[in-house]
């Protein structure tokens, strides 16, 4: 049987004599870290799935743990506790997906923007504003994107991976990719095209 917190703290208690001086406060568990461990065993595989649903199954590990630490780090900076943990749990891992979608963009627009050592003069304001707009337009498309779709997108656009590559990393069939990239790509040509 493992041995938890609990236990250990029951243990040395019963270890501490009449007289002994008792440990300093901030030697012992917050009462907050124990609901935060309560959290994590009710909430850890919920949000695994939702995790796996939206990003690589591989990071899903990795984000949960990032959703934790941003809710402990929150809790920590607090006076008052957090009213409804599982609701801002919710919105921490809603937005690190939104995070990390940004920032995988960010990095593609990076990757595929080739930098000259000398930039030509602009010589056509209308041009040089239209093309703006039209990369606006395609990166606000790309973050309303879900974010399955855009990182099977980015996947083969950007990483050159094949439909079946992407259909085996993700535990899809290559069906559904090939749906998702129409997906990505009749969003992106309505966002190139703009308003009408």
């Amino acid at each position: 049987m493992p041995v938890s917190f609990d236990m250990l703290v029951d243990e040395a208690l019963n270890r501490v004599a009449e007289g002994d001086p008792l440990p300093p406060l901030d030697d012992r568990r917050p009462a907050s870290g124990l609901a935060l461990e309560k959290l994590y065993r009710a909430q850890r595989s919920g949000l695994l799935r939702f995790f796996a649903s939206r990003a690589d199954r591989q990071d899903a590990n990795d984000l949960l743990h990032d959703a934790f630490v941003r809710l402990a780090s929150a809790d920590q900076r607090r006076v008052e506790p957090i009213d409804r943990p599982e609701a801002f749990l919710s919105q921490v891992a809603t937005n690190l997906l939104r995070d990390r979608a940004r920032a995988a963009f960010d990095r593609s627009v990076i990757s595929s923007t080739q930098v000259n050592d000398q930039v030509p003069p602009v010589t056509d304001m209308v041009a040089a504003l239209e093309a703006r707009d039209m990369l606006n337009r395609l990166q606000t498309a790309m973050l309303r994107l879900k974010p399955k779709t855009r990182e099977i997108f980015m996947a083969h656009r950007l990483d050159g991976a094949t439909y079946a590559d992407i259909a085996e990393r993700m535990g899809l069939s290559v069906k559904t990719v090939e749906w998702h990239m129409s997906n990505a790509i009749s969003h992106l040509h309505r966002a190139r095209k703009g308003p009408r």
